[in-house]
């Protein structure tokens, strides 16, 4: 499937980075336990390259009883030990630490807003904002959209979320069309046809 040599973003060069821009990177989620995982994967992935994470998913998956926040929120010490001893995820006591926080502030948030989606395409207005890019040079780290939903998420209790994770986020889930105007996801997902 992935044999079609197209003009795709640049950093996806190998596998699996190569399905994941072309099935899911900027494709909207509104699922909150899709949106709960990466919220988790993007935290994790601070200072290290996305591939990593991305290669360590299934193990994440198994080790985080499936991105399940109900079961996260109520980790305790032993849980915790299991974590900082499984090699297939990033062994990170304040990452891991945080991830059980997260779950616990995810929970809270969901319940005040009926769906954790709704608070956070809230960031938005509620649609993906779609960028015109030409280079990844353009392509920015953080927006005011990103600020603004790294210091609400902040002030609610949740840790790692700054604004460049929180932009990351945006960009996987589809709440900004990061995609470069030469890529054909960029038109795929609802960015307006390059102009000849």
């Amino acid at each position: 499937m992935h044999a079609r040599q197209v003009p795709r973003c640049p950093w996806a060069t190998t596998e699996p980075a190569i399905a994941y821009h072309d099935e899911e990177w900027g494709v909207p989620v509104h699922d909150d336990r899709l949106l709960f995982e990466f919220l988790i994967l993007e935290g994790a992935q601070a200072g290290l390259s996305w591939i990593t994470i991305l290669k360590k998913r299934e193990n994440y998956r198994k080790a985080f009883n499936g991105f399940r926040a109900e079961k996260i929120a109520r980790y305790g010490t032993s849980d915790v030990k299991r974590l900082l001893s499984d090699d297939g995820i990033v062994r990170n006591r304040l990452k891991i630490a945080a991830s059980i926080q997260n779950a616990k502030m995810f929970l809270t948030v969901r319940e005040e807003f009926g769906a954790f989606d709704a608070y956070l395409w809230s960031f938005v207005g509620g649609k993906p904002i779609e960028n015109r890019w030409r280079n990844m040079a353009d392509v920015p780290a953080r927006t005011a959209e990103s600020d603004a939903m790294s210091r609400d998420l902040l002030r609610r209790g949740f840790k790692f979320v700054g604004s460049t994770i929180c932009y990351a986020l945006m960009q996987a889930t589809g709440m900004v069309n990061d995609h470069l105007v030469t890529c054909p996801r960029h038109a795929e997902l609802g960015g307006a046809p390059r102009r000849k």
